[in-house]
């Protein structure tokens, strides 16, 4: 019997990329760094939709909610994973991810706001979750431009944060420096399917034929022509407003990443100060409202009453790519070849480590790393078909 090929001499796949965010970048870089002939089509300018409007938290503690458990795990793997990850990064760009580690800080505006705080905290707590409880006092020691009415807080010490318009760029750096090809302004009309396997992209009226497909187009990934019904991601946009405002950088009103009721708040070491996000169920609507930046405004305010003289650097909407429940869809699809990587919702800068590990290494060796197999697009499948027989049964 031969011997089998070494890696040298395996025939790495030419792939096609839709989506050129995080993902699509991110996977992308990896496959070209590992000799496959990758091309990233993205409908814009790479990286500018979700992964640009993001805040850039990591913290998969405070944000799990009851129901979450099976992606508490996912989350927390790939959490553990930044550190290493930002500095390979670093290293592949030559750019600063802007990776801070102070930690989470949540808190209670009034006393009213308490109970349900200490809630959630004993949530976390019975996941074994590591917060520490604070009276108001402690809270504004740790923070202490915060409102005299915060009465109470928990921090997180492992919740971190990253710029995620500088991973964007870092990406895209590190993409094209392994070798990879960027497709900007040009979006991938349809994605050709013969005898159930994968060909390639239909771009400008003509294909552009690949081994593989993957199909990482964020908000927009379920609207991509081409994919059968089984194959096509069940991912819809989730609309968020949000808006910066200026500090100084030499004497920040804030270090840590800070969460109130209906608000969250991310500095930056420029100066620049996030405040987001609404949670609307608009389609692609764009528009900017008075009455969502207004909510933002004031639930910042409530916690944080300093950002009054701050000037407004800038508003912004995104589009949450959200599946039907809320956790990511990696992997393979029905039609062999196609590989898909959307769905983040809220979580899409928090796993991007293991997204891009995970995703690339199945495409480099057909095998799935155990932390994705729960989470592939069949899960959506064996739910229709419970419920299809539930209702047979009536």
């Amino acid at each position: 019997m031969p011997n089998a090929p070494t890696d040298h001499q395996k025939t790495r796949p030419t792939v096609a990329v839709v989506g050129g965010g995080i993902c699509g970048l991110g996977i992308g870089w990896r496959l070209a760094a590992a000799g496959c002939r990758v091309d990233v089509f993205d409908r814009g300018v790479a990286g500018r939709e979700a992964s640009w409007a993001a805040a850039g938290m990591l913290a998969a503690r405070v944000e799990t909610e009851p129901g979450e458990e099976p992606l508490l795990a996912l989350n927390l793997e790939s959490q553990a994973m930044w550190p290493d990850f930002a500095q390979e990064l670093e290293a592949a760009s030559d750019i600063a991810l802007g990776y801070r580690d102070e930690g989470t800080l949540v808190v209670a505006a009034h006393r009213d706001d308490a109970a349900e705080l200490r809630n959630t905290y004993e949530f976390h707590r019975s996941l074994d979750l590591d917060m520490e409880w604070l009276t108001g006092g402690q809270a504004r020691r740790i923070e202490p431009h915060l409102a005299p009415g915060v009465s109470a807080g928990v921090l997180s010490k492992g919740d971190h944060q990253v710029d995620n318009r500088q991973l964007v760029l870092a990406l895209r750096d590190a993409f094209m420096r392994a070798g990879g090809t960027l497709h900007e302004n040009t979006p991938v009309e349809a994605i050709d399917v013969e005898a159930e396997q994968a060909k390639g992209v239909q771009v400008g009226g003509r294909r552009f034929d690949a081994d593989m497909v993957l199909l990482a187009a964020g908000a927009w990934s379920y609207d991509i022509d081409g994919v059968p019904p089984a194959a096509r991601p069940p991912v819809r946009p989730l609309k968020g407003q949000m808006l910066s405002l200026r500090m100084d950088p030499r004497a920040p009103i804030m270090d840590h990443v800070l969460w109130g009721p209906g608000i969250y708040i991310v500095p930056r070491r420029d100066g620049t100060l996030i405040l987001g996000a609404t949670v609307e169920e608009k389609g692609f609507d764009t528009d900017l409202t008075a009455g969502g930046i207004f909510r933002l405004l004031e639930a910042a305010w409530e916690i944080l009453p300093q950002i009054e003289e701050l000037p407004i650097n800038e508003m912004w909407v995104g589009f949450r790519p959200t599946s039907r429940d809320d956790a990511p869809i990696l992997g393979a699809t029905p039609v062999e070849g196609l590989v898909v990587a959307t769905g983040h919702h809220r979580n899409g800068v928090l796993l991007a480590p293991l997204t891009i590990d995970a995703v690339s290494a199945f495409m480099l060796d057909g095998v799935a790393p155990k932390s994705i197999e729960t989470f592939g697009i069949d899960r959506f499948a064996v739910r229709q078909t419970q419920t299809a027989n539930a209702g047979s049964q009536e």
